[in-house]
């Protein structure tokens, strides 16, 4: 396995999002186009046009393939799923189970997509990609403004195009609550599971358990995180809990506490998870997988525990 990256259109095993002191440092997506149905951009809403390039290990590509699956737009936006492990060219298109293979060129490893769009493209090969078949490019790969996209922009199509989760008057708590969840939890478990000094661990992991306690304590004045409805916000913080007992607790060493033990984080987990349509695309196995088996950096041996045995489905005390 390598986590890799592409150098002038080359693959490459290097990784280096650590700095000098240990610390875990993402690096930026690069493909920051949008879609619009007012035609106002250069690619414009169409059914058909579009597909979507997924993990559902992935908590960043997990959050887009749920918007997808509950704005009802299967048959708007293709969908290809790759291997939860992955591999030592990346991120790879298998017959996995839960896997989707690449119908639009039968591509090996996702990388060749992004040489497909930029043959001199240098970065990180990561999931979602946005990816327009008919200009036969990547639109986008930031999780936040793909699920903003179809929120809204293929509604003339979308099954469930009632169905808003960032609503024109929330929208700027919205916001708010995202960059308010996004470093100390949606990354912070990863600061935490690769750091490579005692000090940025003990940095990232008191930081990650003080917003979960700050979350914990709001959730139990309301039932979601902006108030009565689901929002986007919502399910940008399920895709983190989901996997937080699953593997951030253990591989990552996030061990103050497990989910089950913050009484109203627990609930909403469950009661997210519960929504209708969620669990389909929903995957303990391709989670474990991800984590276990395809980081040997942090699980040499890449034993997939049999545990811990969650039960997501469980009554909501709500």
């Amino acid at each position: 396995m390598a986590l890799g990256q592409l150098i002038d259109g080359k693959w490459s095993s290097d990784w280096t999002e650590r700095d000098k002191s240990g610390k875990f440092k993402r690096a930026t997506t690069q493909f920051r186009d949008w879609v619009k149905a007012d035609g106002s951009t250069a690619f414009v809403a169409e059914s058909g046009r579009y597909h979507l390039y997924i993990s559902l290990g992935c908590p960043w590509a997990h959050r887009t393939v749920l918007v997808w699956q509950l704005k009802g737009l299967q048959n708007v936006i293709g969908l290809s799923i790759v291997d939860p492990v992955i591999s030592e060219q990346g991120w790879q298109f298998s017959n996995y189970p839960g896997c989707i293979l690449d119908p639009n060129y039968g591509l090996d490893y996702l990388w060749q997509l992004y040489v497909k769009a930029d043959g001199a493209y240098s970065g990180r090969v990561t999931v979602p990609v946005l990816w327009d078949k008919k200009t036969q490019t990547i639109v986008n790969n930031e999780s936040r403004q793909i699920i903003q996209m179809f929120n809204s922009e293929f509604d003339r199509w979308a099954t469930h195009a009632d169905v808003d989760f960032y609503p024109e008057p929330l929208r700027g708590q919205i916001d708010q609550t995202l960059d308010a969840i996004y470093e100390p939890i949606n990354n912070g478990v990863y600061k935490a599971g690769f750091a490579s000094s005692q000090k940025a661990y003990d940095e990232a992991v008191t930081t990650l358990f003080g917003a979960l306690d700050y979350w914990d304590s709001k959730l139990g004045e309301s039932r979601f995180l902006c108030g009565d409805a689901i929002t986007l916000a919502d399910w940008c913080l399920f895709t983190t809990l989901f996997r937080f007992d699953l593997a951030y607790y253990g591989l990552f060493k996030c061990n103050i506490k497990q989910l089950r033990d913050f009484p109203n984080l627990w609930d909403y987990c469950r009661d997210l998870y519960q929504q209708p349509d969620v669990s389909e695309v929903c995957s303990v196995d391709h989670v474990k997988r991800i984590y276990y088996a395809g980081l040997p950096e942090l699980n040499p041996s890449r034993i997939v525990p049999q545990g811990p045995g969650i039960d997501f489905a469980s009554r909501v005390k709500r």
